[in-house]
């Protein structure tokens, strides 16, 4: 009787795991589009932690943007949203694709960071030796773009 009862609680547990909790929608946003949608999120609201003043002065609204950008609506996202959510693994490979493109984006702005310094410094000390060249009398080396 306990193994009828085991089987029986098994066979349950399989079938109610099996079972989708929230049904896909008839407008759902592919998982690609998604993806894109919730990169761009966290993008401007990195940013607009960072400059809040200036999105409260221009009066950019970061959803109103993205729903324009992507021509969705906000049930669509909200749904969509809820769907994705619904399927963890599903909704974990969304971000961690999320993640890595943040990684990659934020790796190269560090770098591009990095030229920008090094040319300045470059150009902050080629200038400091045409001036050194003025007051010595010596002849001003030419400023290296």
């Amino acid at each position: 009787m306990k193994k009828v009862v085991l089987y029986f609680l098994g066979f349950f547990m399989l079938v109610s795991c099996a079972e989708k909790v929230v049904e896909e929608p008839d407008n759902l946003i592919p998982k690609d589009k998604m993806t894109s949608i919730l990169l761009d999120l966290a993008i401007l609201n990195a940013s607009k932690s960072a400059a809040k003043n200036k999105f409260e002065d221009t009066g950019i609204n970061i959803m109103d943007f993205l729903y324009r950008k992507y021509a969705i609506d906000s049930t669509q996202f909200a749904q969509s949203d809820l769907y994705y959510a619904s399927n963890p693994l599903e909704y974990q490979s969304i971000y961690e694709t999320v993640d890595a493109k943040l990684k990659v984006a934020k790796k190269d702005l560090e770098e591009r960071s990095k030229r920008r310094s090094d040319s300045i410094r470059k150009a902050n000390l080629a200038k400091s030796d045409s001036i050194k060249g003025i007051l010595s009398d010596e002849e001003p080396k030419p400023i290296e773009p």
